[in-house]
């Protein structure tokens, strides 16, 4: 068993990513060689790469208000306690509302970080 308190963890390199700071939380290092469990923070005007990838992912929003935004650039506002769904080769990214801070964990396949 692994248990990690957040702040302990360090911050990981992060390309293409304006205003965002990424932690893995849990993944190969501690023995997930399924999935891995990332947590990221977005800035004030922070947002990830418009991408798709051929994984899905699953995210939980901690902290703050922000937006999901799909390939047609549809932005859906998301909070605190929200939960979203990002199938295989879905084109979309997640930016901060212009809150204090936007914050959500983020899991996927392992090959997907």
């Amino acid at each position: 068993m692994v248990i990690k308190t957040l702040h302990d963890v360090p911050f990981a390199p992060t390309t293409g990513y304006e205003g965002v700071k990424k932690q893995v939380v849990i993944g190969p290092d501690d023995g997930s060689n399924e999935i891995v469990l990332r947590y990221f923070r977005l800035a004030p005007g922070g947002s990830s790469p418009h991408h798709a990838h051929d994984w899905p992912h699953l995210v939980k929003i901690e902290v703050g208000a922000g937006f999901a935004v799909d390939g047609g650039g549809n932005r859906t506002p998301l909070q605190a306690g929200d939960f979203v769904f990002v199938p295989s080769n879905e084109v979309h990214h997640f930016e901060n509302a212009d809150a204090p801070s936007f914050e959500f964990i983020c899991i996927v396949p392992r090959r997907g970080e």
